[in-house]
């Protein structure tokens, strides 16, 4: 819990900073590629499932701070190369046979797409999960905590829960920015307590076929 408030201290800073959501991607953290073992255990359930949204059409800019979540117009979208990679992560955790329990997704256009896309089946929206970036410090602090409920949360055996968002906000909760339709797959700990296992990036999955 100390690390965790020290990091939240140190990326703070960051948060009045407008940053575009590619200024983090040189942000130091070991990523570590899934491998076929880890679709193995994600098969058994108990896990976590963190994806990021899609590519974006970076010419559209959230029409910040009067965001509208209710009309796309006011937002940044998936764009052609957003849908294909959504949908095609969607049919590989279909070919992997990874069973998936609740969905959770950002109140975004961007971000509910992408969920269309990656399942086509129902899924709940939490406000909390609101894209973080042009938040004060203050503003993100319940954003990070529902990150933490939602990775921490134990899972029964045979399913995985999902949760659709955005980078910024694992960022803010740990450090890691991924990118664009990457997979990131978490073992909760309860406790507020959680583990990163593995990461799936979109042209990483080809290497995962059994």
């Amino acid at each position: 819990m100390k690390f965790a408030f020290t990091l939240f201290v140190v990326l703070a800073s960051y948060a009045n900073s407008a940053l575009s959501e590619d200024s983090f991607d040189s942000f130091p953290f070991d990523e570590v590629l899934a491998t076929k073992a880890h679709i193995k255990q994600l098969r058994a359930g108990g896990y976590v499932i963190y994806i990021r949204h899609g590519n974006t059409d970076n010419s559209r800019a959230d029409r910040s701070p009067s965001v509208d979540l209710n009309d796309c117009s006011t937002q940044r979208v998936l764009s052609k190369e957003g849908v294909q990679v959504m949908t095609m992560v969607g049919n590989e955790i279909r070919n992997a046979k990874i069973p998936i329990g609740d969905i959770i997704t950002s109140p975004m256009c961007r971000v509910k797409h992408s969920a269309r896309l990656l399942f086509n089946t129902d899924f709940k929206v939490d406000s909390l999960l609101m894209y973080s970036s042009n938040m004060t410090s203050e503003e993100k602090i319940p954003v990070i905590e529902k990150t933490r409920e939602i990775l921490s949360t134990l899972v029964a055996p045979g399913k995985n829960r999902v949760m659709v968002a955005h980078a910024p906000n694992l960022m803010d909760l740990m450090g890691y920015f991924p990118k664009e339709g990457t997979f990131v797959i978490f073992k909760p700990l309860g406790n507020s307590k959680y583990e990163y296992i593995a990461s799936i990036l979109p042209k990483h999955w080809k290497n995962l076929h059994q």
